[in-house]
């Protein structure tokens, strides 16, 4: 890998079929593969994006790009580094690093965590518990 390309792991909006990915598809990118991280993260909803947040306990789906520094700087506008977000190094499953971009737990505070670390999965309804309790029985049939 030159010194003018860089290995990015994107998570969100980014991802192919996603909103954001035109800022790879116009560029020099090449796709890697599909790759996630380590479970060291939080995958967090904040509406117009996905925020990935450092010391959680999940592994963050995405995809890892080879990208010129131009495109990474592209992308850096529109992430609004270093104001909303930061770019930073990470660790991903194989044990292979990337850069990607994450937020600060304080700037999440009070959003929706997705334990299931996958942005195409945010709107998949939530678990279902097919054991109901006594008391939810006895609410229910007042």
């Amino acid at each position: 890998m030159a010194e003018s390309t860089s290995r990015l792991f994107v998570y969100g909006t980014l991802l192919q079929g996603e909103r954001d990915h035109s800022l790879l598809e116009r560029s020099p990118a090449q796709r890697l593969d599909a790759s996630t991280t380590e479970p060291a993260f939080e995958l967090v909803d904040i509406g117009a994006y996905a925020a990935m947040v450092p010391g959680g306990s999940t592994a963050v789906v995405g995809e890892v790009y080879v990208v010129d520094l131009k495109t990474l700087l592209d992308i850096d506008v529109r992430r609004q580094v270093p104001i909303l977000f930061r770019r930073a190094l990470i660790r991903l499953a194989d044990g292979s690093q990337a850069e990607s971009y994450l937020m600060d737990p304080e700037q999440v505070r009070g959003r929706r965590r997705l334990g299931h670390g996958d942005w195409r999965k945010r709107f998949a309804p939530g678990p279902r518990f097919p054991v109901e309790s006594s008391f939810a029985r006895k609410t229910r049939d007042r």
